[in-house]
């Protein structure tokens, strides 16, 4: 019996503990000086200004500083984004306005990056036609991957009930392609740039090509973090702009560090490079308004959310707040 004060005693000391956590919703407390943000991001190209803002802001010694959390999926990056485990994240914009749809608090500052994705076909896909029947991958129904695939195909008379349509890992999409499972996909770089470079797929259509200005990933945030730390989350989203220019106008910079931070052949990468911009990555109304359009013809949205509802211009510099 003497054991059960014990045990009650640790968990409400356990209980205490956790509850000293830092929650989204609370202002950010300083340590030695510094308020940390975590940011969730996958291991694509797509997310190299973070990479780029974190090792800015920390060799600056200055007040603010990112860490950096890598995640294996995107439904498990979303979890994390979604509970407040994370105070933002480089995600699929889609998914994080169907979210915000579900009414999940979430907050949309900055793009990704601009183009960038590339439409894989195997050997023996020459026209669009030819994946008639076949098998392709896209990362996640909730994608910009997905609404590409379907632009291209309406431009050629068809839809998706032409071919099988399934969801892969992105990592596994080459070797997909290499051995013949898929025919074609449409992913994230630098998964895009390893079946060109290896030789074993290429190019069939170009994201720029087939929706100019098209919306892929974002720098979304917590909403209740971003209510309760609003200076702080507005520093690091400046930051992250100011490192996409940095990577746009030092594009050799760019590839010495997307070779130090992501598991990937150095030819393999600067291909990747060549087809992404990070310059001007502020979310326009206008681009909002087509991606939702597209969202809403292909059935992934119903009730969208308004562009104040979603995007915080605010934590945007005065410059980058343009319609």
């Amino acid at each position: 019996m003497k054991r059960l004060p014990i045990l009650i005693l640790t968990l409400l000391l356990a209980l205490l503990i956790a509850g000293c956590g830092e929650q989204p919703g609370a202002p950010r407390a300083a340590k030695d000086g510094v308020r940390t943000v975590r940011i969730a991001y996958l291991p694509i190209t797509h997310a190299l200004p973070l990479f780029e803002a974190s090792q800015t802001l920390a060799a600056a010694g200055g007040p603010v500083r990112i860490e950096l959390i890598r995640y294996g999926s995107w439904p498990e990056l979303m979890d994390a984004l979604n509970t407040g485990k994370v105070d933002g994240a480089s995600v699929l914009i889609e998914l994080a306005v169907k979210a915000r749809e579900q009414g999940i608090d979430l907050t949309a500052a900055a793009l990704g990056h601009r183009d960038g994705n590339v439409i894989i076909a195997g050997k023996g896909i020459e026209r669009v036609e030819d994946l008639k029947g076949k098998i392709f991958a896209i990362p996640h129904k909730q994608s910009s991957h997905k609404l590409l695939l379907d632009q291209l195909l309406a431009e050629h008379g068809m839809t998706e009930r032409d071919l099988t349509v399934v969801e892969m890992s992105p990592p596994e999409m080459p070797a997909g392609l290499a051995q013949g499972q898929i025919a074609g996909y449409c992913v994230a770089e630098p998964f895009g740039a390893k079946a060109v470079t290896l030789g074993t797929g290429h190019i069939l259509a170009r994201s720029e090509d087939l929706w100019p200005g098209s919306l892929c990933c974002a720098l979304v945030f917590n909403g209740a973090f971003a209510r309760a730390n609003h200076d702080l989350a507005r520093s690091v989203t400046q930051g992250y702009l100011a490192a996409g220019e940095e990577l746009a106008a030092h594009p050799d910079e760019a590839a010495d560090l997307a070779q130090s931070v992501f598991k990937a052949k150095p030819a393999v990468l600067n291909l990747s490079l060549q087809w992404i911009s990070y310059d001007d990555l502020a979310i326009r109304p206008d681009a909002y308004d087509e991606l939702i359009r597209r969202m809403t013809d292909t059935g992934l949205i119903q009730n969208a959310p308004a562009y104040e509802d979603f995007v915080d211009p605010t934590l945007l510099p005065a410059s980058s707040e343009r319609t």
